[in-house]
Formats: C-alpha cells, structure tokens, sequence
C-alpha cells in the first residue's frame, strides 16, 4: 500500500471501470457512464495525499481515494482489479484509509456500495461502517421539448457561475457557499470540490441568490475527462440553505443546472440524492429524473444520520 502518484493514474482508472463492469455483469465500458469520464484524475489532483495504491511485484492491482468535505468525509471508488479479488485487498487498503480520516478529523464517514452484496458490506461494517438509506443514481435526459420555461429561464439566467466571479471575490463565495452547507450539518464544507472544479476547468459551480445571501448552489461536472464525460452534466454537489422556502429554492436550482446544461450543450444531467431526503428526491422526479442505479449508504456514528434527512435539499453522490 502506498500513496498514489501521477503515473499510476492511467491504470488506476482502467481498474476502476474493469471491476466496476465485471461485478454488475457488464462490458468494460459500462453504457451508463460516457467513456471518456475520469475519476481517478480528477480526484487525484484535487489532493494527491488522499489517493491510495495497492501493488504486488511492481504491478499495480487496486485504488482508493478518500474525500473531504469538512464534518463530513467519504471513500471511494475503491476498486482492485478482478485477479486480485478474495485476496484481502480492499482490506489492506482501507487500514492507511482510515488513518487519513484520523488526521482529517471528520465527525461522520460515509461510503457508496451495492446493496445487495453482503461481501461488502460485511468487510465495510468491520471498519465501523454500517448500512443506512438506499441512494439513487439519478438521469434527466434533456431534448428540445425540456428547454426551460420563460420563468424557469429567467431564473436560470439570475444564477451566477463561480468562474465569472472577480478572483477578490471568491474567498467570500465560498464563505458563502459554506454558510449554506454549514446551515444543514455543522461543519461541512464543499470548498475542496468548489476549487478543484475552478482550478481543473471540470465545469462550473452555480450559485443562486436570494435578496441578500445565497439560497443554494451545485457544483457541476461537464465534458471530457471529468466526472461527467462526454454529453453529460453531472451535479456532484449541491445544497439548498434550510428555510421556509427551501423547496422553492431547490425549484430554482434545478432550473440553473437545466440552464447550464444546456449551455454546454450536455442532452443529460445526472445527480446523486439520499433517499432519506425525500421531498428532494420527489422534486426530482417531478422534474422528470430517473433512476439509473440504486445503492446503500453506509455510514458511521451510531444511530446519527448526518445530512441524510428529511426536509433537506442536497444531491451527492459518494461513489
């Protein structure tokens, strides 16, 4: 086990689709995910000292990558390559995992996995973790028909994008976007992902204001060698400030992720959501998402349930 360095980045990325295809029966390149998607990249440059190696006589066979959102932290994907399986692997990996999130100092761990694999979730509950909400993977497919509506538009058009920000600007954005985060789990903080979408070029982060402070934002994947790939938009993060009116925000998001995908000519947007947020997942629907993939989240800290609520407006995906 070793820390991950640039070199490895071309094959860690071909393990991670291999063994995600070969466990759901698939081809190497799973048709749900554009091809020319990349995890292992993008999370790599976004902090180096949070992505971990497997290797066995000079030959590299699996990978990890853990993530910091402040009170909160995850890991994944965690991936070795299908030779390799039922040898221990993942177990070895996730040890020095675990001692990152030591450091870090995050109150509540998280992970994405099958729910219908006990293999597992047998070896996740070993390290603490245990099975809590289903999640779905969800998809909107947009065409001429589901351009915005006038008002939808217009909403859309009052978002305004990180990246035309004046760069004296962007502490207090973020400061912003972290007051939103802040209002729904004490501590948790998006700056890492917010700043790795500016500095990579991944995409965007949207923020939609209210009369005097920020109601909510998303931080997007769009295009090649991101997250999203190819023709996809794909919402890594967003949240909406708890209020009164926070389903009416949600609404207005949704239409700027609409805008922005169509701005970057993406036909499809994808985003994450708990399904212990309810009304957001029911939102989604309403606004004619789909489920592509359903798995568990599993979690630390007893019987607290972190963000994962009801009543409160944020898509994530931990996988």
């Amino acid at each position: 086990m070793r820390p991950m360095v640039e070199s490895d980045l071309a094959e860690a990325a071909r393990i991670v689709r291999l063994a995600f295809a070969t466990f759901l029966g698939l081809p190497p390149e799973d048709p749900r995910r554009p091809s020319d998607s990349d995890f292992a990249r993008t999370r790599w440059r976004a902090d180096p000292s949070a992505a971990l190696v497997a290797e066995h006589a000079g030959k590299l066979i699996g990978s990890n990558f853990a993530t910091n959102w402040g009170s909160f932290s995850f890991f994944g994907p965690l991936t070795v390559t299908p030779d390799y399986w039922n040898r221990g692997v993942a177990q070895q990996l996730l040890a020095p995992t675990m001692e990152i999130f030591g450091r870090w100092g995050s109150r509540h761990l998280g992970l994405y996995t099958f729910a219908n694999s006990p293999k597992h979730m047998a070896l996740y509950q070993k390290f603490g973790f245990w099975p809590r909400d289903l999640v779905t993977a969800m998809a909107k497919q947009l065409d001429g028909s589901s351009q915005p509506t006038h008002a939808g538009a217009e909403r859309a058009d009052r978002a305004i994008r990180f990246s035309q920000a004046a760069p004296s600007d962007r502490s207090y954005l973020l400061a912003a976007c972290r007051e939103v985060t802040d209002a729904n789990f004490a501590g948790l903080d998006l700056e890492r992902e917010i700043r790795a979408v500016s500095d990579q070029k991944l995409g965007d982060t949207l923020l939609v204001w209210g009369l005097a402070r920020l109601d909510a934002f998303a931080v997007c994947h769009s295009g090649p060698n991101t997250e999203a790939g190819s023709g996809v938009c794909y919402v890594k993060f967003a949240a909406v400030r708890p209020t009164v009116r926070s389903a009416e925000s949600f609404v207005r998001l949704l239409d700027a992720i609409d805008g922005f995908a169509h701005s970057v000519n993406a036909p499809k947007i994808t985003a994450g959501v708990n399904l212990a947020r309810r009304e957001a997942f029911l939102a989604m629907l309403a606004r004619g998402f789909r489920t592509e993939m359903q798995g568990v989240a599993m979690e630390t800290g007893g019987a607290a349930s972190g963000y994962n609520r009801a009543g409160v407006y944020i898509l994530d995906d931990w996988r």
